[in-house]
């Protein structure tokens, strides 16, 4: 008689219980039972913000977060909780195919439906991104919480700009840290600025409002503290009928999302699990003078100081000193019908209230403000929106006056301010033009007469410096301590080596100049690099490759055969190598065929011993930091030569790595470390060559476009197809039929062990070439490598942390015959 209780009792228990993450028609969702997550991220269910309090409402949390750190991301029913008893509510799917909260009095609290019906037997199921959807028998989602957010946004959400030319819905905050209703803080985009900024409203005032939404497809950076990592990264879609952005973060991940607080702040927080808790990132507005406004009309917050501050532009001045929030006001009065003139502020977030001028060049922008009195300012970039109006053009204009301005380093706009000049003004400019002319006629006299012997000291000079340079690169050698002996070659004889420059004669062009194919003697065909005046290589690079390269013998690197300096003119001379470089046969797919795998073999073999001549069998340590297919040449056999040493560092018999302010070379051929942090050691060439012995395996540049798109780098592509043991699918197509998949395999598997993100676990290029020449080694297991993003990094000079990076494209190469 007892054992019916119990298993009454069971049964009530396992209801109680429930966790799994569908909803269904037959199975509704109770008080106390929750749905999770596949992945086990997240939970939904009934909750109450306070324990005290008797309102219930339908909510999504991460589910592995701590209950008192418990952070809701979403509410079904943010404005009609559930008072009635808990034990007659319900969330169930019914059989019109609605997600339906109500209780057994018939009363809804909330319902989700959808233009498209669900059709019977549609379900519920709580994604592991924390997506609450609506699907059909046949898969298809017809209604999911991402298209209706409260006022948090997840990774994979899409925040929308604009859906079929309508405004997308923003987000709310919660009224209070204890009422998740609706409260008075908003955000979305404008739809007075043709939806291209977003405001954080309160109620119906603006409260602060973001930068322009400009061309750059994809942004991110990188949290790392206490044990925790994460890269995120936000990128902008456009599908036609919709624009949308997006944030994302890679698989294993910290939790990260973006809330918008009851206190106006746009927060960016990440889950850190050494200290179970919340960590604040990043939040917007920052600083007090960035709400929208503030400094008045004209004013702009200035965000480059240490203590941001309200200033006014030149030529304007504080209309009230004691009270900033009263603006600026001009110095001088316009006035219509005389000639102004715009002063150019750099760096600034554009004000509100423009006038959007469509169809306009920039020329016929500054012409529609200049001839229109009552224009105050203008500017011009490109919108992000283009493709859906079919105007790439921006002419904005304002004709009253400018707010919520802001200067910083961020923001890359140019703002065109107009200016006049009264008549008492235009007098005294007159004067002082008039009494600048008379000194400078005197000056010219006096000049005069000794011009001659200025223009000749000048020369003299030059001169002096001339041979200085000469006597410096033949008796000095830095790196050994010892004069070397190396030839000079005459500017003269360069001249008719080449034709007298004849662009004839130009085997390629790069960052640093052109390089030309000369006869030297009329018999010996050499190949000229002739650096240009206003290239980035100066005397310190140019002095650095001479000295080097006269000091390196070795079969795998390039010869040198002399140098010339000429007045301003730099020029190197070197081995003449008729088989160009391996970039001209690798990514073309007319010429990659003649490279074989055998070839590829040799080259990669070749660059190998190359290298590790540099680090180890030389008698200086040399960091050559431009390792690229670029600047390996090929001799006439087909024969590897690493050239360009124009960035090569030389170490110390007891030096093992070191630092630079000046991050030079390619991207993506960079180490982690380097690229970064700019610390760089022999583990940084190592890292170059794994990239470039991907690149010779697979045909395909480090970020070739022609990747799935799952993988964001040749780097991650590698590392997947060889865990899968698809090496074939990595392998150029044009080498499959002589290749051996053993010998190629062992290649991919040195090329990721030298690709790994930590120095340490990267062998030494002496181990690469006792790999490359015992097959039968045991090869240790590469670590996955982790994709990592450089914001904007094909912008030379910009600041990466306290570094600068001037990443070239392409060092001077010759993709011609040398």
């Amino acid at each position: 008689m007892m054992y019916v209780p119990i298993f009454i009792l069971l049964v009530v228990l396992s209801s109680l219980c429930q966790s799994d993450d569908q909803l269904t028609h037959t199975k509704p969702l109770f008080p106390k039972e929750t749905l999770i997550s596949a992945g086990g991220d997240f939970a939904l269910g009934f909750f109450s913000p306070t324990s005290s309090s008797n309102k219930l409402y339908i909510g999504i949390w991460y589910n592995n977060v701590p209950e008192r750190e418990r952070t809701v991301v979403w509410i079904a029913n943010r404005d009609s909780p559930v008072t009635t008893p808990a034990t007659s509510v319900k969330l169930a799917v019914t059989n019109d195919s609605e997600l339906v909260l109500s209780d057994s009095q018939g009363h809804i609290f909330w319902m989700a439906t959808s233009s498209t019906s669900g059709g019977a037997g549609a379900f519920a199921v709580l994604l592991n991104s924390g997506n609450f959807v609506l699907r059909s028998p046949n898969g298809t989602d017809v209604w999911q919480s991402f298209d209706h957010p409260t006022d948090t946004v997840l990774p994979t959400m899409r925040s929308m700009i604009r859906y079929r030319s309508q405004p997308a819905t923003g987000l709310f905050a919660w009224k209070s840290p204890d009422d998740p209703s609706t409260g008075d803080i908003s955000s979305g985009m404008d739809p007075a600025s043709s939806n291209v900024q977003v405001f954080i409203w309160n109620g119906t005032l603006p409260y602060y409002r973001s930068s322009f939404f400009n061309d750059v497809p994809a942004s991110g950076g990188t949290y790392q503290a206490n044990n925790t990592s994460v890269t995120y990264q936000w990128m902008m879609v456009d599908t036609g009928d919709e624009i949308y952005y997006t944030f994302t973060v890679l698989a294993g991940s910290p939790y990260m999302h973006f809330s918008l607080h009851h206190t106006g702040k746009m927060r960016l927080l990440v889950w850190e699990n050494s200290t179970s808790s919340w960590v604040l990132i990043s939040e917007e507005p920052s600083v007090g003078c960035d709400l929208y406004a503030s400094c008045g009309p004209f004013g702009y917050c200035d965000l480059t100081k240490a203590m941001p501050t309200c200033q006014c532009p030149d030529h304007f001045e504080l209309v009230d000193s004691l009270n900033f929030s009263r603006g600026c006001q001009r110095k001088e009065e316009l006035k219509c019908g005389t000639e102004s003139y715009f002063m150019t502020m750099p760096n600034m977030k554009i004000p509100d209230k423009f006038l959007h001028i469509r169809n306009r060049t920039f020329d016929q922008c500054a012409a529609e403000c200049a001839r229109n009195c009552t224009c105050m300012a203008y500017t011009y970039a490109t919108l992000s929106t283009a493709s859906t109006t079919g105007d790439a053009s921006r002419c904005l204009v304002w004709t009253q006056d400018l707010i919520d301005m802001e200067k910083a380093s961020v923001f890359l706009e140019n703002l065109y301010i107009r200016l006049g000049e009264s008549p008492d003004q235009k007098k005294r400019n007159f004067q002082k033009i008039l009494l600048s002319a008379i000194a400078c006629l005197l000056l010219l006299t006096i000049g005069a007469l000794g011009w001659a012997c200025k223009i000749r000291g000048k020369w003299h000079k030059k001169k002096i410096q001339t041979r200085m340079m000469l006597e410096y690169l033949s008796s000095t050698d830095e790196a050994g301590g010892k004069n070397i002996e190396f030839p000079f070659i005459t500017f003269e004889n360069i001249v008719t080596a080449t034709d007298n420059f004849s662009d004839c004669n130009i085997l390629g062009k790069g960052g640093f100049g052109k390089v030309y194919k000369g006869m030297l003697e009329g018999t010996k065909e050499v190949a000229i690099k002739r650096l240009s005046k206003s290239s980035g290589q100066g005397a310190e690079e140019f002095r650095n490759e001479v000295i080097l390269i006269a000091k390196l013998q070795h079969k795998n690197l390039v010869k040198l055969l002399g140098c010339c300096v000429h007045e301003d003119e730099k020029l190197l001379v070197y081995e003449y190598l008729p088989n160009k470089s391996l970039d001209y046969f690798l990514f073309d797919s007319a010429r990659k065929s003649t490279l074989q795998w055998p070839t590829r073999f040799k080259i990669i073999h070749g660059v190998a011993r190359g290298i590790m001549y540099l680090h180890q069998d030389s008698r200086l340590t040399i960091i050559h930091r431009d390792l690229k297919a670029s600047n390996i040449l090929l001799d006439k056999d087909m024969s590897p030569k690493i050239s360009d040493f124009g960035m090569a560092r030389i170490f110390s018999s007891d030096q093992l790595h070191a630092n630079t302010n000046r991050v030079v070379g390619t991207y993506g051929y960079m180490s982690p470390e380097y690229a970064m942090e700019g610390a760089f050691s022999v583990k940084s060439d190592t890292y170059s060559f794994g990239v470039l012995m991907l690149e010779i395996v697979s045909g395909l540049k480090i970020s070739s476009p022609h990747l799935h798109m799952d993988f964001p780098n040749l780097r991650a592509y590698a590392w997947n197809m060889w865990k899968e043991g698809k090496i074939e699918d990595l392998v150029d197509s044009s080498v499959m039929e002589n290749c051996s998949l053993d010998e190629v395999s062992q290649c991919v598997h040195i090329g990721l062990l030298c690709v790994q993100d930590s120095p340490s676990f990267r062998p030494l290029m002496s181990a690469v070439v006792s790999m490359l020449e015992n097959k039968t080694t045991t090869l240790p297991t590469p670590s996955q490598p982790v994709y990592f993003a450089v914001r904007d990094p094909y912008q030379p000079g910009k600041a990466v942390g306290n570094k600068e990076l001037s990443i070239y494209d392409m060092s001077l190469t010759v993709p011609e015959g040398r």
